[in-house]
Order: structure tokens, then C-alpha cells, then sequence
């Protein structure tokens, strides 16, 4: 008898876009080159790409949000004298070791203790560019999470806190907490993350949520009044990069786009000089 495939939680995710940027990082024209992708992903990455219908169509968002990330993180380095770099939910992501950072850069990776141990044991060996520490922290223990920024605050003088692929998952709720926790730190002065629109968010629910062990309850944060949620507790928006925006200029668009352009011009027209309501993309929040 077959074994039945076993859903996907959402700590896979990170297998899945790790294999997402090894794929990316071994083309001619990489926006990026991550050459611990490969190793990061494993086997198992590799079985998720041949297995979910239409994976590799799917990459193109991923692939842009990580390039453009990329690029505020640098900038934020460089331009503002960021020493104090903090990401939450890191998963596999292996910006200390790929990006050129300055050495005395601090840079603190917060996620579930099995996927800090998994990535650390794919590098050990490897050294990052600039100082490393990995905290196993269940993030949604709100007393623990606290502790944790509290802790990691006094590490630096000016930080920046990334949250890729996190909010989505979460409640509004849930992110107006870590919204307030985050303000709460008189070091945190930069905060890069990624949004969903609430028609994108419907569309992922429809197209993903059945490769999950759970309901359409997995994908849940996708405000109305896009960046505008974040003001009430201190983060003003900075920058707003739309994910149909970096598609073109990143030359990453899916054969699918042509749906976007027929049937919500109007829409995507907004995103050029969209400032305020449903924005799917990159913020950069700045307090």
C-alpha cells in the first residue's frame, strides 16, 4: 500500500523557499547567488518542487522578495549606519554568509529551536561575515518573544528587524502585538517585512491552503488598509515595493501574469504610486 504524503506544515516552507533561491542562484542571470541554498533545501526540497502542482511557476514572487530585500537591508547597512540586524522566523535564510556585510555587523536569527538546530548543523563549518547569533525562541509565546527583543536589543544602536514570509501567517491581533513588542525597544528603528493584499491573500488560500495539514485558516494577516495598519503602534511607512512591480523590473514574471493584467487593471495600475490600502509586497517601516 502507498503511504499517504505527508501536508506540509508551515516550518516546510522554509525547505520549499530555500529551493526557490538555489534555483534562482544557479541561473545565468541570478539576482543573487546563495550557494548554501542547495544544501539548505536538501532532498526534501527538491521532492517539494516535483511534487506540488505548478511550484516552479510560484518562484517568481518568492525569488523577487528576496532580491529586494537584498537591497533595503544593504542600503539600511550602509546608509544608516544599521548595526544590529534582527530576523525573526530566519528559517533557512543565509544572508550572514552570502551578503557582504561589515564584520562588526551584529546579526541575530530568532526561530523554533528544530529549524535553528537543522541549519546550523547544514553549517557548521561555514563562516558568516559578520557576528552570528541563532536564539531558539517559539515566536508566538508573546512573554518569551519579550524577553528575547529585550535581550537582543542591547546588542546594538540602531537595529533593523526583518519579518520575511512571518506576518501572513499571523493574526491581525497577533501582529499588532509583535508591532508593540517591537516599539517597545528603543533600538529597533527599521523593520523590513512582506504584506499581502486581501485579494492576493483569498488567491493563496485557494491555491495553497490544501498543501497544508490545515484550513484556509494558515494564510490570515492581509489589512485593508495595507502599511496604514502599522502607524497605531509607531512604524510609519518608508518605502513600499509592490511584488507586480518587482516582477517586471527584477524580469521575473510568471507566465500567469497576464491574468493580473486582464482581469484587475485597475489594481494593478494603483500599484505604481500606491501609498495607502491593499499593497502586496515589500515594506520598509521606519519609527
Amino acid at each position: 500500500m502507498t503511504q499517504a504524503r505527508r501536508p506540509m506544515t508551515v516550518s516546510d516552507t522554509a525547505i520549499w523557499v530555500a529551493m526557490y533561491r538555489a534555483m534562482e542562484s544557479e541561473r545565468p542571470d541570478a539576482l543573487f547567488h546563495d550557494p548554501y541554498a542547495r544544501r539548505l533545501a536538501g532532498e526534501e526540497g527538491e521532492a517539494m518542487i516535483r511534487r506540488v502542482p505548478r511550484a516552479r511557476q510560484y518562484a517568481g514572487p518568492m525569488i523577487v522578495r528576496t532580491a529586494a530585500m537584498d537591497e533595503l537591508i544593504q542600503e539600511l547597512i550602509e546608509r544608516d549606519a544599521v548595526d544590529l540586524v534582527v530576523n525573526l522566523a530566519a528559517g533557512l535564510d543565509a544572508r550572514p554568509y552570502r551578503m557582504k556585510l561589515p564584520p562588526a555587523l551584529q546579526w541575530v536569527e530568532a526561530d523554533y529551536p528544530h529549524m535553528i538546530e537543522k541549519k546550523s548543523a547544514a553549517l557548521a563549518g561555514e563562516t558568516p561575515h559578520c557576528r552570528l547569533e541563532r536564539i531558539g525562541v517559539d515566536l508566538a509565546d508573546r512573554a518569551a518573544r519579550r524577553a528575547l527583543l529585550e535581550r537582543v536589543g542591547a546588542m546594538g544602536t540602531k537595529g533593523l528587524v526583518i519579518s520575511e514570509g512571518l506576518l501572513v501567517y499571523l493574526s491581525s491581533d497577533q501582529v499588532a502585538e509583535l508591532a508593540q513588542d517591537l516599539a517597545a525597544q528603543p533600538t529597533f528603528r527599521f523593520w523590513i517585512t512582506d504584506i499581502a493584499a486581501p485579494l492576493v491573500l483569498k488567491i493563496m488560500k485557494r491555491t495553497w491552503s490544501r498543501q497544508f495539514g490545515a484550513d484556509t485558516t494558515t494564510f490570515q494577516f492581509a489589512p485593508k488598509e495595507g502599511a496604514g495598519f502599522f502607524a497605531p503602534y509607531g512604524w510609519q511607512l518608508d518605502r513600499y515595493s509592490s511584488i507586480f512591480l518587482d516582477l517586471s523590473r527584477y524580469q521575473r514574471e510568471p507566465n500567469t501574469m497576464w491574468i493580473w493584467r486582464l482581469f484587475y487593471p485597475r489594481w494593478a495600475r494603483q500599484e505604481v504610486d500606491r501609498r495607502t490600502g491593499p499593497m502586496t509586497g515589500t515594506l520598509l517601516l521606519s519609527r
